[in-house]
């Protein structure tokens, strides 16, 4: 029985000619893989645009002298997005419940497969998270990349500070073990103590007036949907503002002046 030859491909899939000295002229699968590749990602830029944002925010000048100073911030979002990895996981082992609680945290532990590792990754992540946010702030403020026109920036970067330490407290009562309970009443009452909204936001942390079952619920919501959705969100204004203005050059580096310009100055 003769074998029907193989349906002919659509024009847009067809693989473009090689170039000259390229190839023997033979069109590989490889070939063919590419070349799809190639036309889907050009079909969804034609409709989307989405390469010049990507010039936009990739290629862009950077001033003399830029040193791994200037990585600090890259490595502060690297670390959230590794606590956001191994959040997910643990978020499908974790019971937020107050009887279920501490032994789900046990489970991960001693029994779900790299459960050790994913919450050792996520406790000393939060750590390091912590300590790098606070280099890039340091960073920040004796570069003078505080000063005009990145005044917003940095009241965004103290703002993601914040975050992250609301991130860390609202994350140590999870375990619901004896020392993060006591931590977090100890650090709740510190927070009930504060003036005007004090005593406020201590209920609110609460989930009521007295430390209970809810809080527990209260704070695994914060923890978890809250404050990593603002986070995110500061973090995509930060990186804007970052591609928009661009980045201080040291302070030990001067401008350099036109040879020209001091010339017609003489």
């Amino acid at each position: 029985m003769a074998k029907l030859p193989a349906p002919p491909l659509p024009k847009v899939l067809n693989p473009s000619p090689k170039r000259p000295g390229q190839g023997n002229g033979k069109v590989t699968a490889a070939d063919q893989v590419k070349e799809v590749g190639t036309s889907t990602i050009d079909w969804i830029d034609e409709r989307t645009s989405l390469s010049g944002v990507g010039r936009w925010a990739m290629f862009r000048k950077i001033p003399k002298g830029t040193n791994w100073f200037y990585t600090l911030g890259s490595a502060t979002l690297f670390a959230f997005l590794s606590q956001a990895v191994t959040g997910v996981f643990l978020a499908m082992y974790y019971d937020p419940s107050p009887t279920r609680a501490y032994e789900s945290a046990r489970f991960i532990t001693n029994e779900a497969f790299l459960g050790e590792f994913v919450r050792g990754m996520h406790k000393w992540g939060a750590t390091v998270m912590v300590v790098l946010i606070f280099l890039h702030m340091a960073r920040t403020f004796f570069f003078g990349a505080y000063k005009y026109p990145r005044e917003l920036n940095w009241v965004i970067g103290v703002a993601l500070l914040v975050l992250t330490f609301v991130m860390a407290l609202t994350g140590y009562l999870l375990p619901f073990d004896q020392r993060s309970f006591w931590a977090t009443i100890v650090a709740n009452n510190i927070t009930a103590s504060g003036p005007l909204i004090g005593p406020y936001l201590g209920d609110f942390l609460r989930g009521g007036p007295e430390f209970g079952a809810t809080t527990l619920s209260r704070f695994y919501a914060i923890h978890m949907l809250i404050v990593p959705g603002a986070i995110i969100a500061l973090i995509g204004a930060h990186l804007y503002l970052v591609a928009k203005l661009g980045t201080t050059a040291p302070p030990w580096l001067k401008a350099e002046q036109d040879a020209s310009l001091v010339e017609e100055r003489a």
